[in-house]
């Protein structure tokens, strides 16, 4: 089991960029897809990007696509959301979250099938 901490929120004008880190504790980051959550004031939470094990693959939701990059780099047992292009409706509590089910669109999308959970890091963008 690992848990999560993330990091890099903050303020953002609209059409500039934030990088989100989400640092895992424990040995086993490595065995979990990692997957990126946001939830606006008042909304559910949504899924927002997921990268699989070792890092060669990728999804992301619609809107975020060709703005947004997740990554990860498990010898530092940390994963990244980079957001560029930001706009007034990326605002939100971005949360990273860890599950070790396969790596499949119809699983990675859905937050009962990760785990564990970070407390969340709030992103503003102001127009």
């Amino acid at each position: 089991q690992v848990q999560l901490v993330e990091s890099g929120g903050g303020l953002a004008q609209a059409g500039g960029s934030l990088r989100l880190s989400c640092a895992a504790s424990g040995r086993t980051f490595s065995s979990h897809v990692m997957g990126w959550f946001r939830q606006a004031l008042g909304k559910e939470r949504e899924f927002v990007a997921a990268i699989n094990r070792n890092g060669d693959s990728t999804y992301y939701e619609d809107s975020v696509k060709g703005r947004f990059t997740v990554s990860r780099d498990n010898a530092k047992n940390t994963a990244f959301l980079q957001m560029n292009s930001l706009n007034p409706e990326d605002t939100a509590v971005y949360y990273c979250a860890a599950g070790l089910m396969p790596f499949g669109s119809g699983v990675i999308t859905q937050t009962p099938t990760y785990a564990t959970w970070g407390q969340g890091t709030q992103v503003t963008v102001s127009s």
